[in-house]
C-alpha cells in the first residue's frame, strides 16, 4: 500500500508518460472530433443547466479552484449557466468567493434560474455586456475592490484578436499562484467543422493567441504538470498560471 506522498508522486510520472504517447493523444483528439458531430460536450449539466465543456476540464478547474481557494472567478462566456453554479458550488463547500459572469448575452429566464439555488446563487454575479467595453470592465474591478486572488476563464468570442486582448486585460487582475483558463486551445488541432460553421479555426483561435501572449508577458507560464494529465481536454496548454506579480 502506497503513502499518500508516494501516491501523488506515482500519479505525476505516470502523467508525464502520458503526455509523451502521441498516439494515444491523437486518439483522444480523433474521439473528441468525431463526438462534437453529435455535441457530445452538449451533453452534461449541473443544477440542471448545460456545462459547454468537458466533464475532464471541469474536474480540472475544480483541482484548482480547490488549491488555490480564490476570492474571485471571472468566466467570460456564461452561455446556459451550468459551469457558474458549478464553480459556485464547489466555492460554498470550501466556503470562500464569488463568481462573476460576463456575458454579451444573458436572457431574463436565464438569470431566474441561475438566481434559484440559494447559497450558491448569492455567490454569483451577472455582468451583460462585451468583456472589452470599458464599462463592463470599470463594473469588474469595482467588486474586486483590487484584489489579485482571482481565477479567470476565457471562453467567449474565439478568435486570435478577441482572445489576446481578453488576454492582456484580464491578465492584470490575477496575482502569483492563480490561474488564466484559455478555452477551446483545441481548435488549433482540429479541421474547420462544416456542421459548426464559426469565424475561427486553425491558425486563428484561442491556442494562437496563448501562444502569442505568453512570449509578450512574462508573468505567466503553462503549468505543464498539471496539463500533462489532461487527455480528453478542449483546453490543451489553456491552463497558464501566474508565478509573479
Amino acid at each position: 500500500m502506497l503513502t499518500r506522498d508516494e501516491f501523488e508522486t506515482f500519479c505525476i510520472d505516470s502523467a508525464k508518460k502520458m503526455a509523451k504517447d502521441k498516439k494515444l493523444h491523437k486518439q483522444a483528439l480523433d474521439v473528441l472530433v468525431k463526438a462534437d458531430q453529435y455535441s457530445w460536450i452538449h451533453q452534461t449539466t449541473w443544477l440542471g443547466e448545460p456545462i459547454l465543456n468537458t466533464t475532464e476540464d471541469m474536474f480540472a478547474i475544480q483541482e484548482i479552484i480547490y488549491k488555490t481557494k480564490p476570492k474571485f472567478i471571472i468566466e467570460v462566456g456564461v452561455a446556459w449557466g451550468g459551469s457558474l453554479l458549478f464553480y459556485s458550488s464547489i466555492m460554498e463547500s470550501i466556503g470562500v468567493g464569488e463568481v462573476i459572469g460576463v456575458d454579451i448575452y444573458i436572457p431574463e429566464d436565464l438569470k431566474k434560474r441561475i438566481n434559484s439555488h440559494g447559497k450558491i446563487s448569492n455567490r454569483i454575479t451577472l455582468i451583460n455586456g462585451s468583456s472589452l467595453d470599458e464599462n463592463i470592465i470599470s463594473k469588474i474591478k469595482s467588486i474586486l475592490k483590487g484584489s489579485k486572488e482571482t481565477m479567470v476563464i476565457l471562453d467567449s468570442y474565439h478568435t486570435h484578436e478577441h482572445v489576446l486582448q481578453e488576454l492582456n486585460i484580464y491578465s492584470s487582475f490575477v496575482g502569483k499562484d492563480y490561474y488564466i483558463v484559455c478555452g477551446d486551445t483545441v481548435v488549433e488541432y482540429i479541421p474547420r467543422q462544416t456542421h459548426r460553421p464559426r469565424p475561427w479555426g486553425p491558425g486563428n483561435n484561442p491556442k494562437t493567441a496563448l501562444d502569442e501572449f505568453l512570449k509578450q508577458n512574462d508573468k505567466f507560464t503553462q503549468d505543464k504538470e498539471f496539463g500533462n494529465k489532461l487527455l480528453f481536454t478542449c483546453n490543451p496548454g489553456g491552463y497558464i498560471k501566474c508565478y509573479r506579480d
